[in-house]
C-alpha cells in the first residue's frame, strides 16, 4: 500500500549531510532593549538565507505596542509564549493567550501589544525573511525624524498604516 505524500519543494541540499544546526540556549540575553520591550533575534533573514525571520519578543507590563498596520513583502505570525497581548486581526482587537496563535498574510491588517499588568511574551515569525532587527533598533528614534524621514523608515522596513500612526501612543 502506498501513501500518497503532498510534493515537497524542490530539494536546496544535494550533499551526504553537514554540522551546520546552531543552538541558542535560553539563557543567552536578548539582543535588543527599548521601551520595555525586549528583542530576541532567534533567527534572522541572514541566518537563514532569507527563509524566514523568528524573533522572541518580551513586552513588560503596559509596554503596548503598534496600531493597525500591514506589510506588503513578508506574512507574520504571533505565537503567545506567557502572559495576556492584545491582537488586531483586521476587524477586532482580542486579548492573546498562552498557546494562541494568530497568522496575518500579507497584506493583512494588524497590530499588537501589552497593555496588562502582566509581563508577556511572543514569538513572531516573518516569511520570507526580511531584516526586521533593523526595524525594531530604529523604532527608538522616530521621534527625532522629520514626518518624512519617519514616513521613509516605515516604507523602507515594509510597514503600511490605514491611517497614520500617532507616534506617542504606538511607540512611547
Amino acid at each position: 500500500m502506498s501513501l500518497h505524500v503532498p510534493p515537497y519543494p524542490p530539494p536546496r541540499y544535494d550533499g551526504d549531510g553537514e554540522v551546520s544546526a546552531t543552538l541558542r540556549k535560553a539563557d543567552t540575553p536578548a539582543d535588543f532593549e527599548s521601551w520595555r520591550v525586549k528583542y530576541t533575534y532567534l533567527a534572522t533573514e541572514q541566518s537563514t538565507g532569507g527563509d524566514f525571520g523568528l524573533y522572541r519578543v518580551d513586552l513588560a507590563p503596559q509596554a503596548g505596542g503598534p496600531g493597525p498596520h500591514f506589510h506588503k513583502a513578508m506574512s507574520e505570525s504571533f505565537f503567545v509564549l506567557s502572559g495576556r497581548v492584545q491582537l488586531y486581526d483586521g476587524q477586532d482587537w482580542t486579548v492573546g493567550e498562552q498557546g494562541d496563535y494568530l497568522y496575518v498574510p500579507p497584506g493583512g491588517l494588524h497590530g499588537f501589544g501589552n497593555v496588562s499588568d502582566e509581563p508577556a511574551s511572543l514569538l513572531m515569525l516573518f516569511t520570507p525573511g526580511a531584516p526586521r532587527q533593523f526595524y525594531f533598533e530604529g523604532l527608538p528614534r522616530l521621534h527625532e525624524l522629520s514626518d518624512e524621514e519617519r514616513q521613509d523608515f516605515f516604507d523602507r522596513n515594509d510597514n503600511f498604516f490605514p491611517e497614520p500612526p500617532d507616534i506617542k501612543d504606538a511607540y512611547p
